[in-house]
Order: C-alpha cells, then structure tokens, then sequence
C-alpha cells in the first residue's frame, strides 16, 4: 500500500480503463479522486474513453459525484444503476457523446461478486419484461439496458454485450457477463500502515469489499480515499477492507471532499445503533413527526400508504426515495408499529434518511453490505415495498426511469427499482393522479379537487418499461397504485387480468369527471368500488 496524492492518484488511470466507483447517491465517493481526474482531463485531455461503472447513483444534480465524468472524450461509456443524481451523464448520453447503459443496482453489487470469484456472471430473472431485457429487441419497450442511440448501435453491432436472455431448464433467465475492472475507486474513513480500511464513520458499507475484490483479481488497482492514517485500529470489525486488496490511499485534505453525505459533514445517528426494547418497531427509531403543514395531494397518498401498511402488517418494509420515504415516519405517528424499515444501501431498522442522504439510517438496527442486502432482497425478504410512481400506463406498466428523447429527455435510472418490484412480497407505488398544478382541499373527510394537473400520469402505454404489471401480477405479486383520489389494483384475481382495475374512490370525487376523464387510457373498474377511508380527508394527526 501506498500513500498518494489525489493528483497521482488521478496520473494513474489510463484511456479505456473500465472504473467503478464506490458511493451512494450523496455518501460514500470518493471526492478527491475524483475531481483530480476531471481537473487532469480538463487540462491534458487524458484520460479518454473510460467505461465508469457504478451500482448506485452518486451525485448531487450538479458537479460532484460521478458527474466529474461528465465531458465528452473523457467517458465512452456509463454502465449505471441510477442516474438522476448525476445530471452531467444523462446530458452527455442524451447529447450522444458516449454510451448510456442503465442495470438494475443489485445486479451490478452481485457483478462485482462474481468478477471477484472468477464467475462468468449473474444469471437471475431480475429485469426480466423491462428495457432492460433484450429477448424481444423489436418491441419498443425492450432495449437490452440501452438508453441512448449509441448503446443500442453498439448493442446491434456486436460492440457491447451487458446483458444477454437465455433459456435453462426450460425457464428464462437473464445473465449479465462479467467484466474487468482495472480501477477500482472506494472510500473508506481512516486506513492503517498495511492499509487495512476502517468505516467506523461512513453511513454504511457499500460494496466496498466486493469492489475492492474484483478489481484485485482482475489485475486492476484500488485507490482508496480515507480521512486519516492511523497505526493500528483499535476495533477489528470497523475494518471492512483488508489491506491486501489497496493499492493505493489518498487522505483527503479538504474537508469538503470527504463528507458523511454531501448534506451532512457528520451525523453521529447514522453510526450509532438504536438501544430500546422495541427494536423492530418504526416507532422505535425515531420521536415522531409534526404533522405536515401543508395537508394537500402529497400527504393524503402518504397517509393512504400508512392504511395499507396498518392493513398488511408487514414485518419487512423497503421504502423508496421521494413521496414513500416519509411513510414509516407518519406510520409511527399513526401508531402502526411491528415492523423494521430497510435500505438497499445495507441498513436495517432505524428511520432512513431522504434527499442527499438517502441510503443512510438514524439509528439503524444494523448495517450489512450492498450486495448482501439485495440477495436478501431478491430472495423474498421484503414483505411489502412501497416505492413511487412517476407514469403508469392502463396495463399497470410503470415508468420511473427515462422520459421523453434526445437531448431533452430525463435519465432517472432505476436504481434497486426492478430488483425490489419483481422480488417483494407485496408492492405499492404511491403518486397523484394528475400532475402539473394540482390542487387539492380535503375538509370534513371528503376531498375536492381545486385546480386540475397539467398531466396526465396514467398514459396509454409508459414510455420507458421500468415495471411490467402483467409479468409481476402474474408471479403472484399484490400490486397496489395509490392516488389522492382513487387506488388501482394489479393483481392475478382483479378485474380483468392485464389491466388496471379501480378499486377505491375518495368521498365528494366524481368518478367520470374526476378520475375516470382525467385517465388518457380505459381503466377497469371493480364493481364493488369502495370508498377510501373518511378519516385521510380529515386534517389533523392520522390515528389509528
């Protein structure tokens, strides 16, 4: 192991070197190294046409991140699991200045598992019936997890190969080849005289050790990021990197570049684990929330999500970034309790953190490694995972992860989306009805709705296929939409087996004018239609 500078960390990546880069939305990346190699670039032009690859998104919408890889020349390639945190790739795959490629996170944190064992890849059926499926190319919706021109010319022409669909023992599969990985980039907090890497003040583990792994046995290097040398550690299981496997650390001289998450310089909650009785319990996280101020469109889905978790009595809950992530809070405040919230990024228990810090817990009952929370995951650990909903279509398609084309359309990426729909027990996406200047008054439990969206969130076909509602209902997955005004239903029994079907109305809403007319495609509609719950339309503290 060798102590560098960030500038000679940056020296040592070459043109055409596949990188992977450590990190979670705005936690965990290393910084330093990073803006080094954008600054080297910048002024040498080298080094050019990198692959970067990277699970989670890492970024803040702005320049750091992943997004110091955003100019043209420097990056030939972007193989990631999320992108709405790093604007500056999106802008350089929708200009067509290099390769956009978007894989579900958990299965590129189990690539770098099987890089590191000497695997072919990972055979799963996760992406299955999404854009990320390449079985039927022809079909619009399907583009072997290429979102941009370029991937899909270099997917035609033989010049890349992420994902492949296959047959075995008479099902279907997807298998994801693996790859070298000849840099590996991870952050780590403080590193010993033989470079063993503790992460005793990091919000979580990342891959790191998976990462570290595959790249070593690639005959790649690790370059580490740290925020201080020490002699020795004084506790043997803060070290999440054995030193065997760096090459190189960087200490960070800025304290910028090495934030707990790029919202937070440092918060103790994240590292400290929740001491009480009731550790399973929401409640038991964190004090409660006050309620909203503001009662409108944005809380009545929420609190419509706290009934279906009362409802369900999950034990295990995933909530997704956005509109879910301040259901467990309103569900402790609700006096819902038995369950135990859960993030990708590895924590378990406590209250997960939103925006910049999102994949961090206050709290947390405990913390496992990325790719070990996603085989959890995948294998039917979740009970119930209630995620967002960004454009639906009459089929319970959902979109979350591209709208519109060419230099104007939006790159969201899906994340752990896929991974976590096709494997949970149960499913709920919560979103409104309508978009664009909603407005909504609820009084004395009935709802009116006071200005209409804009836009019309249930289309007649999504535009990008991030969830197949027909293939997931068929695995006997309950799907659930929930709106401020009316819930749909996916599921083998509803109405109608491959459509949406209306199950629930909210009380003083109009069912022509105000759902059914505001919809741009037929929906079913169950004919015992129920009434939603007077007591969502009512301000003041849900209690349940």
């Amino acid at each position: 192991m060798k102590v560098i500078s960030a500038q000679q960390a940056a020296a040592l990546v070459q043109s055409q070197w596949t990188v992977a880069s450590a990190g979670f939305v705005g936690a965990g990346h290393a910084e330093a190294v990073t803006d080094a190699l954008e600054r080297r670039f910048l002024e040498s032009g080298l080094p050019r046409d990198l692959t970067l690859v990277y699970s989670a998104g890492q970024g803040d919408r702005g320049a750091r991140g992943v997004n110091h890889f955003g100019n043209a020349g420097m990056t030939g390639r972007i193989v990631g699991g999320h992108w709405r945190s790093a604007t500056r790739l999106a802008a350089l795959a929708m200009a067509e200045q290099c390769e956009g490629y978007n894989l579900p996170q958990g299965v590129l944190t189990h690539l770098y598992r099987a890089i590191a064992g000497g695997k072919p890849g990972v055979m799963t059926k996760i992406g299955l019936h999404t854009f990320v499926d390449p079985r039927t190319a022809q079909d619009s919706r399907y583009h072997g997890s290429a979102v941009n021109r370029s991937a899909q010319q270099a997917i035609a022409e033989g010049r890349a190969n992420w994902v492949e669909a296959i047959d075995f023992r008479g099902d279907e599969y997807l298998f994801y080849p693996s790859f070298p990985v000849h840099c590996a980039l991870i952050r780590c907090t403080a590193a010993d005289t033989r470079g063993n890497l503790s992460t005793h003040r990091e919000a979580f583990h990342h891959e790191l050790l998976a990462l570290a792994q595959a790249a070593h046995n690639s005959g790649g290097i690790v370059i580490a990021q740290v925020e201080s040398l020490v002699d020795h550690h004084d506790n043997l299981q803060a070290i999440h990197v054995p030193g065997i496997l760096v090459d190189y650390v960087v200490v960070s001289e800025e304290p910028a570049h090495h934030q707990m998450t790029f919202a937070e310089s440092f918060n103790p909650a994240y590292v400290t684990p929740w001491q009480g009785e009731a550790a399973s319990t929401a409640s038991a996280s964190a004090p409660a929330p006050a309620e909203p101020t503001v009662f409108d469109a944005r809380s009545i889905v929420q609190r419509r999500a706290v009934l279906e978790l009362a409802r369900r009595q999950p034990r295990v809950v995933n909530l997704g970034v956005g509109m879910p992530a301040a259901v467990g809070m309103l569900a402790a405040q609700a006096g819902v309790e038995g369950f135990t919230l859960t993030v990708e990024a590895g924590p378990i228990g406590g209250t997960p953190a939103d925006g910049l810090s999102f994949g961090a817990s206050a709290y947390p009952e405990a913390v496992v490694d990325q790719p070990a929370q996603f085989d959890f995951y995948e294998g039917g650990g979740i009970d119930l995972a209630i995620l967002g909903l960004a454009e639906l279509d009459g089929h319970g398609n959902v979109n979350v992860s591209k709208f519109g084309e060419g230099s104007e359309a939006l790159i969201a990426g899906v994340g752990g989306f896929i991974n976590i729909t096709q494997s949970a027990r149960a499913v709920v996406f919560v979103g409104t009805l309508t978009a664009g200047g909603l407005e909504v008054h609820a009084e004395d439990g009935a709802l009116r709705i006071v200005r209409e969206g804009r836009v019309k969130k249930i289309v007649p076909q999504v535009s990008h296929l991030s969830f197949n509602g027909p293939y997931v209902a068929s695995l006997g997955i309950p799907v659930l939409y929930i709106t401020e005004r009316a819930v749909f239903e996916m599921h083998p029994d509803a109405i109608g087996a491959e459509h949406l079907t209306l199950i629930e109305i909210a009380p003083g809403i109009d069912l022509q004018r105000d759902v059914l007319d505001q919809c741009a495609t037929a929906v079913a509609v169950a004919p015992d239609l129920r009434t939603m719950d007077a007591r969502l339309f009512r301000p003041g503290p849900l209690k349940l």
